[in-house]
């Protein structure tokens, strides 16, 4: 079974960088047809798909969330990251990584809540 865990700093400043690692246990983030996402949840509101990474290393884009996200993978660690840029409190969120893949498996990280405040 594919586990998930979400990691990084649970309290980010208005305007910086926040930065998540999902590391992935149970399975391999090159396997194919496995797709790897973040998503978030803000407090009150429903599911926000943030954008994905492929096994071949194919990248996916939230229109909404393009210009300020940046999703990346270290094979050799089995981890995939995520980076949002220029933060505000709207950003603040339980972020999840999540897998997808073609056959039908569908797993998920705990979350992390992160929170963003000066």
């Amino acid at each position: 079974q594919v586990q998930l865990q979400e990691s990084g700093p649970g309290l980010v400043k208005p305007s910086q960088t926040l930065s998540l690692t999902c590391t992935v246990s149970g399975g391999s983030i090159t396997t194919n047809y496995y797709y790897w996402s973040w998503i978030r949840q803000a407090p009150g509101k429903g599911l926000e798909w943030m954008g994905a990474i492929a096994y071949s290393g194919s990248l996916y884009d939230s229109p909404s969330l393009k210009s300020r996200t940046s999703i990346s993978r270290d094979t050799a660690k089995n981890q995939f990251t995520l980076q949002l840029s220029s933060v505000t409190p709207e950003d603040t969120a339980v972020y999840y990584c999540n897998v997808l893949s073609l056959g039908g498996m569908d797993y998920w990280g705990k979350g992390t809540l992160v929170t963003v405040s000066s």
